[in-house]
């Protein structure tokens, strides 16, 4: 099968599972079973429960997916932590 004929889904985290898996109940209110994507892995974005994702599936296997994408959370405050400026080191 092409990379093109993947079928895309938005939903909601909503359970962390072991080995980098994750519960989402998409809003068609199916509930699958994902695995991040390899872009997601490289770049080292975090994904929690209660996260709006986009999931990629295969036609064939209609129970797993692939998280290709975690959408921002648009109307909430900044996590603590986040965007604090980190040290600046000078190589010598």
């Amino acid at each position: 099968m092409a990379k093109e004929e993947v079928m895309e889904f938005e939903g909601l985290v909503t359970e962390i599972l072991p080995d980098a898996r994750y519960r989402v109940q998409l809003d068609t209110g199916h509930s699958i079973i994902a695995y991040t994507a390899g872009k997601m892995k490289k770049h080292r974005i975090k994904t929690l429960a209660g996260d709006r994702v986009t999931v990629e599936m295969s036609p064939y296997d209609l129970e797993k997916g692939r998280l290709i994408f975690r959408h921002r959370e648009q109307h909430s405050a900044p996590r603590p932590g986040a965007g604090a400026a980190r040290p600046q080191f000078r190589r010598r």
